[in-house]
């Protein structure tokens, strides 16, 4: 990967559509190699990149939020690059009864996702699915008796509509018109002020209750979770991250801290590229073990001097907060059913464990729209819920405050830089639209959580945009609408605190 201040690495560009001549010469060189028997050459991974991509995403989509089979296909993975390419080669079966998808591309290349009640909708690689016990472990987590929640109700059983027409209208603004040309696809958005829904709106056949996937809006969780461990005095974020492989004598990953692992700068050398030859595909959507993939690779640049996006830091972190947290998935789901769902009277948070039980808190979780706005009002309060500190002083803080010369945190976005370009992805940093003391979750596809704590607002945009950088320039001009439905104000003028 070059070493540049702003090197990325995350799904969030990777997967953005790559020009049309490296599309076809990915797709042909895989063919190339499948038509003359080589089984076991590098061409060959982008085929089974796109068998397990497929598999993962539908059945989350289908199994976890409820979604059409033929939909998740034609809006979720259809668009995706170089996978028109693989139309005629690639067959998607899905077995209601076993809760699992099987993709298979040109007949040889095949993955199987399964969804298993508190662990998600894992892919089952080469070494065999979780055992039984790791399996029934973690659907006793979920069946415990659940205390009551902290946080009091935002809002009724029902969808709420909008409590004035102009914020109804700013809502409906963020569906797309029958045939749209340039379809942005929301599945919800909501609006949340003073810690009560004000309005909300969903796609057709989904509602409150419909958890829907947040891709890289699951740092966020994660961050939170290793704020609880913090707190409980279990993770040291400014100690060396306790990673067995980095702990030879002279090793430089060895003086890489969970810190800079959750802002991002640890230094990893892990090249992305959007053809699927990448590691950072094979880590997702290959590998068994995704974090003891990442723990392999070597350091590109000093940690801490670099912000290099990239999801191997937050699967790393993530074995970080499963060790802490006991060991295995169960005792992670079990950290997150009493610190974060319960309390914050969550219905539909679904974390996702590789094989290893390690969470895949990079890219994987799923929640209800409600659910994400839940999280984005403990951060407003300052990690507190009914009264009571579920993350420590300070923890939010820091999440807020910029990674070196960047509009990153730890785990959240910043707005400090406003509508400003990112320099390397050519796209905003944030929302020019937002008060600058804004902070927000991303994620692939259109997934944000804004919080603005000088209005004590919480947005949640979800959908399945195919747009550029997370759709992040369209979303900025709905965000305008919705402010000044809220205040009365043109989307120029809706700036407000700088």
């Amino acid at each position: 990967m070059p070493n540049r201040p702003f090197a990325h690495a995350d799904q969030t560009e990777a997967l953005t559509p790559a020009p049309r001549h490296r599309r076809h010469l990915s797709i042909s060189l895989g063919l190339a190699a499948l038509l003359t028997g080589c089984a076991d050459v590098a061409p060959l991974q982008p085929l089974q990149v796109a068998s397990g991509f497929t598999s993962q995403m539908v059945c989350i989509d289908h199994f976890v939020g409820d979604l059409p089979v033929a939909r998740s296909l034609r809006d979720r993975v259809a668009p995706m690059p170089g996978m028109a390419w693989l139309d005629w080669a690639k067959h998607t079966e899905v077995d209601a009864g076993q809760h699992s998808v099987v993709t298979t591309v040109a007949g040889g290349f095949s993955s199987r996702a399964v969804f298993r009640p508190g662990l998600g909708c894992q892919l089952d690689q080469p070494g065999g699915p979780p055992d039984a016990a790791a399996v029934a472990a973690a659907a006793a987590v979920l069946q415990a008796p659940a205390a009551p929640a902290l946080l009091p109700p935002i809002a009724g059983p029902a969808p709420v509509a909008g409590d004035s027409a102009a914020l109804r209208e700013a809502l409906a603004s963020a569906f797309d018109a029958p045939e749209a040309a340039d379809p942005h696809h929301t599945l919800a958005v909501l609006v949340m002020r003073g810690g009560r829904v004000l309005g909300e709106r969903y796609a057709p056949g989904l509602g409150p209750q419909t958890p829907i996937l947040g891709f890289s809006m699951s740092k966020a969780v994660t961050h939170a979770l290793t704020g609880v461990l913090v707190g409980q005095g279990r993770v040291d974020i400014a100690q060396p991250a306790p990673i067995p492989a980095w702990r030879t004598p002279g090793d430089p990953r060895g003086a890489i801290t969970t810190e800079q692992l959750l802002r991002q700068t640890a230094g990893l050398d892990l090249g992305w590229d959007a053809s699927g030859f990448g590691a950072g595909t094979r880590m997702l959507f290959i590998e068994r073990d995704q974090a003891g993939f990442a723990a392999t690779r070597g350091v590109a640049t000093p940690a801490g001097s670099v912000w290099n996006y990239t999801d191997a830091n937050y699967l790393l972190a993530s074995r970080v907060l499963r060790d802490a947290a006991g060991g295995g998935a169960a005792a992670v789901l079990a950290l997150a059913q009493r610190q974060l769902v319960q309390p914050l009277g969550m219905t539909g948070l679904q974390l996702v464990f590789d094989a290893t039980g390690t969470p895949q808190g990079a890219s994987m979780f799923s929640a209800t729209a409600r659910d994400w706005a839940r999280l984005g009002q403990l951060y407003l309060d300052d990690g507190v819920a009914g009264g009571q500190r579920l993350l420590p002083p300070g923890w939010v803080a820091a999440a807020r405050r910029p990674t070196l010369d960047t509009g990153y945190g730890a785990g959240w976005w910043t707005n400090v830089h406003g509508g400003d370009v990112l320099p390397a992805w050519g796209v905003p940093w944030g929302f020019g639209h937002a008060p600058r003391d804004a902070f927000f979750a991303r994620g692939f596809m259109g997934q944000f959580t804004i919080v603005v704590p000088s209005l004590r607002l919480v947005v949640v945009r979800l959908g399945i945009s195919h747009q550029r950088g997370d759709d992040i320039a369209w979303v900025n001009d709905w965000l305008g609408r919705v402010l000044a439905a809220l205040d009365g104000e043109t989307p120029a003028t809706a700036r407000a605190p700088g």
